[in-house]
């Protein structure tokens, strides 16, 4: 008898795990999609030229809040949840809604759909969005750029566009970033890596992208989304956590997965935080991976124009994610304003549209604006919002140069960070270590 499912998602993993385990599965007939987390995903269909011959109508995308009538209608057997960035506290929630509405709910085993590469995976995770793991991702570029080894990165999807697009993106250049349109959170991303040389693969269809990675290099960097884990199986997996979230490292679905399956913990952030905060993060990983190395590090933050900044009236601009399903408060931004002096205004009351909205769902933001960029008309309330706000200056913690898609009307700030480790092995001793594993071959992995 075929399974009806329905498969919960956020634009990425989602797509990925039907590519893997439904496509052309005819024990399971995929009803629908939801999406959560991305404005503008859901009403679409994720078309017949990628869902395969099973689905020639292709299969429709609806918002998660629709789950339990879709669940009614369809007469869905079983709920496939396939995204990342929870605490267990929510997850529970998701589990009881999908069960209160007569379904069952089903994790995925992560290895179901970690595809074997053929050549070395070094796979960088992370315990919740915004704890660092793009910095120490592009640390790790740079020591592989100053060994002359030929690597590829390879990002976890973020599929805002037109699907149909986005089987398979190469950015080679900045420029790469307009021709597919991308959004503030996707440039984001990539765009710290194209700043450096580095050439990066992502997309909807893994295996494509694989065969194309192994094509071209020797290594694989697998910079992963959120804190969800690795599509490639690993030869090596840094899983980066963060010093001024303790607790979250044994709370967060799938982070702790991360953390138990982690060659190499770098915790960041540690001179924000207390050292009991700190001792704690490192009793809590050793209680689930002794075998782990353990890293401490810190962001250090500097910006382009400080003299902008010493007594003047600073709009702080930070990374959506991070602030917002990731949690926190502020990010780099907020803090680079406070070390060269800056008097911070508050955009809260000043905030139009959508990014209101924003405000509202996300209570625990303080005295910053979040990028968010998903859809046309987010980016035209962030630019109406900005050029609204009386203030100085801008200081831009995103790693995203945010004037190439909105127009503002003040001088900028950008905020750089770099990883600085404190105490453990360095980013050299890490590649040294993965580069052993190579040299041992499967038997190790």
């Amino acid at each position: 008898m075929v399974k009806k499912v329905i498969i919960m998602g956020a634009g990425g993993r989602d797509f990925h795990n039907y590519n893997v385990l439904f496509k052309n599965n005819s024990e399971y007939r995929v009803v629908a999609f939801t999406a959560t987390q991305i404005p503008g995903i859901e009403y679409k269909r994720f078309p017949p030229s990628l869902s395969g011959p099973l689905y020639p109508e292709g299969i429709p995308i609806y918002p998660e809040e629709m789950l339990p009538s879709l669940i009614a209608r369809f007469k869905v057997d079983e709920v496939i949840f396939s995204y990342s960035d929870l605490t267990y506290e929510e997850l529970g929630k998701k589990i009881s809604l999908v069960l209160s509405a007569s379904a069952s709910f089903r994790l995925i085993n992560p290895f179901e759909t970690m595809i074997d590469s053929i050549k070395p995976v070094l796979a960088v995770t992370a315990t919740k969005t915004g704890a660092g793991k793009s910095t120490v991702s592009r640390a790790l570029a740079y020591e592989m750029i100053r060994r002359n080894l030929k690597f590829v990165v390879v990002r976890h999807p973020m599929v805002y566009g037109d699907i149909e697009k986005m089987v398979v993106q190469e950015f080679n250049s900045i420029n790469d970033l307009d021709r597919y349109d991308l959004t503030i959170e996707e440039r984001e991303e990539y765009e710290h890596y194209l700043k450096i040389g580095v050439r990066v693969l992502a997309g909807i269809d893994y295996i494509k992208i694989l065969h194309k990675a192994e094509n071209e290099a020797d290594i694989i960097l697998w910079d992963g989304g959120n804190n969800d884990t690795p599509f490639y199986r690993p030869w090596y997996q840094i899983t980066v956590t963060d010093a001024i979230r303790p607790g979250i490292e044994l709370n967060s679905y799938p982070g702790e997965i991360n953390v138990r399956l982690a060659n190499t913990i770098i915790i960041t952030k540690v001179s924000q935080a207390r050292d009991e905060y700190v001792n704690k993060i490192i009793e809590n990983i050793k209680s689930v991976n002794r075998r782990a190395n353990i890293v401490k590090a810190d962001m250090e933050i500097e910006v382009d124009k400080p003299k902008l900044l010493e007594g003047r009236r600073a709009l702080i601009i930070e990374d959506a994610p991070s602030i917002t399903h990731g949690g926190l408060p502020y990010g780099a931004g907020y803090i680079a304003a406070l070390k060269y002096g800056a008097e911070i205004v508050d955009p809260k009351p000043h905030a139009k549209g959508l990014i209101k909205e924003i405000y509202e769902r996300y209570s625990h933001i303080g005295p910053v604006l979040p990028s968010i960029g998903y859809t046309k008309q987010q980016l035209y309330d962030l630019e109406e919002t900005i050029n609204s706000i009386d203030c100085d200056v801008i200081v831009i913690g995103t790693p995203a140069d945010i004037t190439r898609v909105i127009r503002v009307d003040k001088p900028t700030v950008k905020v750089n960070f770099n990883l600085k480790i404190i105490d453990g092995m360095s980013i050299k001793e890490i590649i040294e270590e993965f580069l052993e594993v190579i040299g041992r071959g499967f038997k190790d992995i």
